[in-house]
């Protein structure tokens, strides 16, 4: 005779199976999953999935990972510029300290513009506030093609050298041309230098990554051009700016891949230092001083 067994129920899923091990999240063990890291294998809950090329890895392997990925750099160095925050920036307090001018010619003229006599006699500052000062009204057309120049070519430089290396480009490039003005001149206001270096650094710029520099060439040419033939121009404050950019940016541009990053921050401190070493060293030549024969 024979018996029918009790009713087994409901047949118990295999995972789920009577003496199974139910995997936990390896983080957080009172959690259970059915997901493991595509690289390591350990199981990981949903809080602990990060999103892979292919499936889902755990927090450890993606931090892992991502200290072999090659940070995206700019072109010679630095941090990729999405917003050239620094041209705004420039821009920004170009037209400022005009507004300043506007409000006050003579006081700001006075006591900012780059002057080689004051500068002998102790007046530093006048190095770097001159080139941010430009003739004042009527004469709005010093101002209004600095500007434009820096509009159009600054976001490009930012892009290629970085923000701290385009500033460098544009700061070393203002204090080359003032340095030249002291040396060889006498007063002057206005941004040319720096802009001037500028086109020094599109020309070096596309030199390095083989660009057509024709247009840069046309540009550069019809700017010397007008430095001689529109009176009034300080000619040592946008060769001064013209040498200092080109220069700057070359040793940015052709610096060696090993140690770019030590090689671009001494040469830039070594022409900061030349620069104010000729300052320091040097008298005005264009100017009889008192006391200097």
């Amino acid at each position: 005779m024979t018996t029918q067994p009790d009713h087994p129920g409901p047949p118990v899923p295999r995972d789920e199976a009577p003496g199974d091990h139910i995997p936990t999240c390896y983080r957080h063990p009172d959690r259970e999953t059915y997901v493991r890291c595509q690289r390591c294998d350990k199981p990981i809950c949903p809080d602990c999935m990060r999103v892979a090329s292919v499936g889902h890895q755990c927090v450890e392997c993606v931090r892992e990972g991502n200290k072999t990925v090659r940070r995206a750099e700019a072109a010679f160095g630095g941090r990729p510029v999405t917003t050239p925050v620094v041209t705004w920036t420039l821009l920004a307090l170009n037209v400022l300290a005009y507004l300043a001018e506007v409000a006050s010619p003579a006081q700001v003229l006075n006591r900012f513009a780059m002057s080689a006599g004051d500068v002998y006699y102790g007046e530093w500052w006048r190095l770097l506030t001159g080139a941010f000062l430009h003739s004042p009204p009527p004469s709005y057309w010093h101002i209004l093609f600095n500007m434009w120049a820096l509009f159009a070519i600054g976001p490009q430089l930012e892009r290629l050298l970085g923000s701290l290396r385009f500033s460098a480009v544009y700061l070393l490039a203002a204090l080359g041309g003032s340095v030249a003005v002291y040396l060889f001149g006498s007063v002057a206001v206005g941004a040319s230098g720096a802009i001037y270096g500028l086109f020094g650094a599109m020309f070096v710029v596309s030199r390095r990554l083989g660009y057509d520099m024709r247009g840069v060439l046309w540009l550069i040419g019809i700017n010397v051009v007008l430095t001689f033939v529109i009176p009034g121009i300080s000619w040592q404050g946008h060769f001064g700016g013209l040498v200092v950019g080109a220069l700057v940016t070359g040793l940015y541009a052709y610096s060696p891949q090993g140690n770019r990053k030590a090689f671009q921050l001494g040469t830039t401190l070594v022409v900061l230092v030349v620069l104010v070493a000729a300052v320091m060293v040097l008298p005005p030549l264009a100017l009889p001083l008192a006391g200097g024969g």
